[in-house]
């Protein structure tokens, strides 16, 4: 991929500013919004519980969570999404720049993890699943959601560095969004064990 490629793709959804921050933002909307609010289905979310979600984005999956949880948190690095993220959901969520690698929560403070159409944006996954195993409460659920065709490497291997985190219980299958020109999706469930 030419490096001026990657840069557009970069301030369109990985790091969305500018004007195609904003097209990449109106993108994800409408594209990954069945996926997000799937993937908070799965994750059973209970009343009194603390979610964190990954790369919100333009804070739909982020809301939805927020319906069901005590607390809400996105960590995103786009300030561009944070606005997005904070307009959709106002103050019933708590928003600030972070990423996989870097939440800035506390050990043990969330109960569930969740992420979709980011992993691949990760810098270094093995940094992102260690930080999301160490602020997951024992007992704690972490899912991912990715276009597959995306994914740097298989599911399976994705599955893999997960357990190598710590995560047990591991899961992955793929799911087909509705819509036209959905992508299938890759999916992951995993647990932080309780001893």
């Amino acid at each position: 991929m030419s490096t001026s490629l990657a840069q557009m793709l970069d301030r369109t959804f990985g790091r969305p500013r500018g004007l195609l921050g904003r097209f990449g933002g109106l993108a994800m909307e409408r594209g990954n919004a069945a996926t997000e609010l799937r993937v908070v289905e799965l994750a059973s979310i209970e009343a009194g519980e603390t979610v964190l979600i990954v790369g919100p984005g333009p804070g739909v999956g982020l809301r939805a969570a927020a319906e069901r949880a005590a607390r809400a948190i996105g960590v995103d690095p786009s300030s561009e999404m944070i606005a997005r993220s904070r307009r959709r959901c106002g103050d019933k969520v708590e928003l600030r720049s972070g990423t996989a690698a870097s939440t800035g929560e506390p050990d043990e403070s969330v109960d569930v993890v969740l992420s979709v159409n980011n992993v691949q944006l990760w810098e270094d996954r093995t940094a992102g699943f260690t930080e999301l195993f160490r602020v997951l409460r024992p007992g704690g659920r972490l899912l991912l959601s990715s276009h597959e065709k995306w994914l740097p490497v298989s599911r399976h291997e994705l599955a893999d560095e997960t357990a190598a985190a710590g995560f047990t219980d591991l899961q992955t299958w793929t799911w087909e969004p509705p819509g036209l020109g959905a992508s299938l999706a890759a999916q992951l469930r995993a647990v932080k064990p309780t001893t």
